[in-house]
């Protein structure tokens, strides 16, 4: 970094107002050249909302933003990854890379040659070895966010925004990530590094900075900080003790057993049993069929084998067979599968509930309002107001409502998949109360994690898949984070 830098992007007293909602309330943040820096905050601490300033997706109220001496944006050299990764998974990965700047020559048409070569370049920066002419549908997650980063870096970014960028990396995945991002360091490429997992943050960052209620509570270097010292920023005082883990009570009937399940292309010959009272888990790499398994028995893909429910045979064909059977299922893409977020959080609270009703009767507002105040008070939902659009609520929160939508349906059987991906530690701690207090009064649940530590926490058991089949059961006292690496 050398001797006394300066920041190659600054925020200084940076005001926003959303109608009656203060998300940013004089919020600070310089980074420097060559640098990774941490920002973390619970949902609702402004993140989301600096971010966007910073790349120059929305303006501040009031406050300076300076990025190589100027406002954000891409104009600037700032560029943004998201979670969400935005690729046309019909195009080539140098299509993508060059999407909305592409190689062109005087005579208006592609220059494929040189839109190859600087695509093979612009991934070679970040320790690649792939066909620029591969189309991005066949890569795996960890490649495509890495086909992300390559797009940033072709349009001359010296501010990368990654935005929880690891939800959905396995671990190996995850070390290749931090290898690039230490490579573009040495280049002189700053990184913001957004992650609600702490530990990555010790790995990876050289300083870091905590919001809380839209405002800057600290920043310095990364070697100041352990993990409870920024939880405390995080939540304004110690966090409340975890959850306890599930204990040793026998679980009561069998709700599900799958027998010889397969779907082809996703898994095989999975056989699986959920009862009342316990939490099952899934373990597994990204891509080892778990999602596809939860879907399956949610009616959404037709499968091969037996599903019982209660002992009763029953071929879930759609979604709503299998709620008519008391199956709910979470999916892990909530923006894209679970809520609907031009809609306020009580419609979205209320919909899966509410889907059986006889359509032509008028709405009981009355008894949807009380609905919609107890589970608000039961999930710890902060919203200004239940008309308000459920996409503005913070990421924390959203998972809290498409929990609720679901618990609302008074399942037997919740199936949930990934669980606590992109909230906070209070957040997810919330979250695991629920499903303890689920397990407690008799719900069957299963879950899918990419988290071991979580599935650890909160199962009875844990099945281990591996390629699509099932390898290992295994109780709690069997399992820990080795084991189930290994396995």
């Amino acid at each position: 970094m050398g001797a006394d830098p300066e920041p190659i992007l600054r925020a200084e007293g940076v005001y926003k107002r959303f109608g009656g909602v203060h998300a940013l309330r004089g919020a600070d943040l310089a980074v420097y050249p060559g640098e990774v820096h941490g920002l973390v905050g619970e949902n609702g601490s402004g993140k989301s909302t600096l971010l966007k300033i910073l790349n120059g997706q929305l303006q501040p109220d009031t406050g300076r933003i300076r990025a190589s001496g100027a406002g954000g944006g891409l104009r600037h050299g700032v560029a943004t990854v998201s979670q969400e990764t935005t690729l046309a998974p019909d195009l080539s990965i140098a299509e993508n890379i060059f999407l909305g700047h592409r190689m062109a020559r005087r005579s208006g048409l592609i220059d494929w040659r040189e839109t190859g070569r600087r695509a093979k370049a612009s991934l070679q920066r970040l320790g690649l070895d792939l066909d620029p002419g591969l189309p991005v549908r066949r890569l795996r997650p960890d490649q495509a966010q890495m086909v992300e980063i390559a797009r940033a870096l072709s349009m001359k970014a010296q501010v990368l925004i990654l935005d929880e960028p690891t939800s959905s990396l396995t671990d190996d995945a995850v070390t290749l990530l931090f290898d690039s991002v230490r490579r573009l360091s040495d280049q002189g490429v700053a990184t913001i590094f957004v992650s609600h997992r702490l530990n990555e943050l010790f790995v990876l960052c050289d300083r870091v900075t905590t919001l809380r209620d839209g405002i800057t509570v600290g920043t310095g270097p990364i070697g100041d900080y352990d993990r409870e010292s920024l939880v405390s920023l995080m939540v304004g005082g110690a966090l409340e003790p975890p959850p306890p883990t599930a204990d040793e009570r026998p679980s009561g009937r069998v709700v599900l057993r799958a027998r010889r399940l397969s779907l082809p292309g996703a898994f095989a010959d999975v056989d699986l049993d959920v009862s009342s009272g316990e939490i099952v888990g899934l373990a597994g790499l990204v891509g080892a069929g778990r999602t596809e398994l939860l879907e399956s028995l949610f009616g959404l893909h037709r499968h091969d084998g037996v599903v019982e429910v209660d002992s009763q045979r029953r071929p879930h064909r759609t979604p709503r067979d299998a709620m008519r059977d008391g199956i709910a299922l979470v999916p892990a893409d909530r923006k894209g599968q679970g809520l609907v977020l031009g809609l306020s959080f009580a419609d979205n609270l209320l919909m899966a509930a509410q889907s059986g009703a006889f359509r032509l009767r008028m709405p009981h507002r009355k008894r949807e309002l009380e609905t919609t105040a107890a589970a608000t008070t039961k999930l710890r939902i902060r919203a200004a107001s239940p008309r308000v659009a459920v996409g503005t609520l913070s990421g924390g929160n959203q998972q809290k409502v498409l929990l609720g939508k679901w618990l609302e349906t008074k399942p037997q059987l919740l199936m949930l998949d990934e669980p606590t991906r992109g909230v906070d530690v209070g957040a997810k701690t919330e979250i695991h109360r629920l499903l303890l207090e689920g397990r407690a009064q008799g719900l069957a649940i299963l879950i899918s994690s990419s988290e071991t530590p979580e599935l650890l926490t909160l199962c009875d058991r844990i099945v281990v898949m591996f390629r699509g089949r099932v390898i290992a059961s295994l109780n709690r006292d069997e399992a820990d984070e080795a084991v189930i690496a290994r396995l």
